[in-house]
């Protein structure tokens, strides 16, 4: 007869599993991916390491679901934006800004989840997170084209270049030799102001 686990066991597992990515989370955004070795994230959680390899075959999987989680959150709230009944403009200068916001307001977390450098496939799974990012803007790009607000663009490209653009202008502000952000809202609005300029429109007041 084959095992199975009991509905208490699966509980108890799934527990385990979430207090692992939570523990590897917050030590991502204390220090970095080399700030959550194996060992650190096992103290954190309160678990062995033999517990999270049993949940997680390897470190890089581990970041990558890390990853995976905090990207699907940034998703809900691009998405939501994206919805919005506003003028497409208003849409995207609203998306970018939102980002960039939490990404300064937790730039440790962000730089890892941007600019620090990984094993290949936590990168791979960066690269397929900036292209659900730029699917995002692509409709509110193609809203906007197909209102007039936008001139006629190539979607795909455009797309790219405004989650390229703000991605990169983030790498100093939250990397880990920064001196501070001193001026949080002018780098919103220097930002928004790029990612509107590259889809054509004028940023709103």
């Amino acid at each position: 007869m084959a095992y199975k686990r009991s509905e208490r066991m699966e509980k108890r597992l799934a527990g385990n599993r979430e207090a692992i990515l939570a523990a590897a989370r917050r030590l991502v955004a204390a220090g970095g991916y080399r700030n959550a070795p194996i060992t650190a994230v096992a103290a954190e959680a309160g678990v062995s390491t033999g517990l999270i390899y049993r949940h997680f075959p390897s470190k890089a999987e581990l970041f990558v679901e890390v990853l995976t989680a905090a990207v699907e959150h940034e998703l809900e709230i691009l998405e939501a934006i994206a919805d919005e009944p506003l003028p497409a403009a208003q849409r995207l200068q609203r998306a970018v800004a939102s980002f960039v916001r939490r990404a300064m307001a937790g730039p440790g977390l962000a730089y890892a989840f941007i600019a620090e450098p990984v094993d290949p496939d936590v990168e791979a799974e960066r690269i397929r997170c900036r292209r659900l990012f730029g699917d995002v803007f692509k409709r509110i790009l193609e809203d906007g084209v197909r209102s007039g607000e936008l001139p006629a663009q190539d979607l795909d490209v455009s797309a790219a270049c405004i989650v390229g653009a703000f991605t990169e202008a983030l790498v100093g502000p939250t990397a880990p030799s920064r001196e501070g952000l001193r001026d949080g809202e002018h780098l919103v609005t220097a930002i928004s102001a790029l990612c509107l300029r590259a889809a054509g429109a004028r940023l709103q007041a």
